[in-house]
């Protein structure tokens, strides 16, 4: 069977797009997934994303990561996957959809898209990290020399460590920049490896950053080795609402592919 595919990237952090609206791409075939995504013997991508029908709202985002298996929510995906609907005329400049956490409301202009994401209740302080779960869970730690930082290593060492074991979870190593700017390097689960930008993990990191007053400011400008991404939120200091990330969606190619 010949499918069509096209590509995204969010800040560097690129998929596979599915439009998946008559239901016959194999979603259950993981081995198939992770051969797509294969950037030596496939198309090549950080996840693969299929765009399905929904009941009450435009559509419906089923993210998988590299390896296959689907995955929990993914900030850059969303926002990619706004844009191709966006280009398959399914929407215009604003939409809500469904996704593996729930709903999302998004507006795109041009190529930039703001993506609204749930709701933080609880940010955990540890001794030398944070952890908190913005659609996908995320370790945060705060280090100094980003840039010679080793992040598979240590991030690898992170997720499969206690507590997480095979669960797993993402791992963000940060430099504070100034007031409200952070440099970010993400190590992924699921890729298992760095990636050049994370949607999820971006907006972890702006609200540890608050959550542990390295800045009062409700709007933090995000660094990563991809591009640059905004992140704006409401705090009462407990509890993280009307949290908003925003940055460039871009297609890269479509083609046909036999699976």
């Amino acid at each position: 069977m010949q499918i069509h595919f096209s590509k995204y990237q969010g800040t560097g952090n690129d998929f596979i797009m599915i439009d998946n609206r008559n239901g016959k791409f194999p979603k259950e075939n993981k081995s198939l997934i992770a051969k797509l995504c294969d950037r030596k013997f496939g198309i090549g991508a950080d996840g693969l994303i299929c765009l399905d029908t929904s009941d009450k709202h435009d559509f419906t985002m089923v993210y998988f990561n590299a390896d296959g298996a689907e995955g929990s929510m993914c900030g850059n995906g969303g926002r990619c996957i706004v844009a191709f609907a966006r280009d398959l005329n399914i929407i215009k400049t604003n939409t809500t959809f469904d996704a593996m956490d729930g709903l999302h409301h998004a507006s795109i202009i041009n190529d930039i898209v703001s993506l609204k994401m749930v709701d933080v209740r609880e940010v955990e302080h540890h001794a030398d990290h944070l952890f908190l779960n913005t659609g996908s869970p995320h370790h945060v730690t705060f280090v100094e020399n980003l840039k010679n930082y080793e992040v598979v290593q240590k991030g690898r060492e992170i997720r499969y460590g206690a507590p997480y074991f095979e669960t797993g979870s993402n791992v963000n190593f940060v430099e504070q920049v100034n007031e409200n700017t952070f440099n970010v390097r993400t190590y992924e689960r699921g890729v298992e490896d760095e990636t050049l930008s994370c949607g999820t993990g971006v907006t972890a990191v702006a609200i540890a950053a608050h959550a542990s007053r390295k800045t009062k400011d409700f709007t933090i400008n995000l660094n990563t080795l991809g591009g640059e991404l905004i992140v704006s939120f409401s705090s009462d200091n407990k509890s993280y609402s009307a949290v908003s990330l925003t940055g460039k969606a871009l297609f890269v190619f479509d083609g046909q592919i036999d699976i």
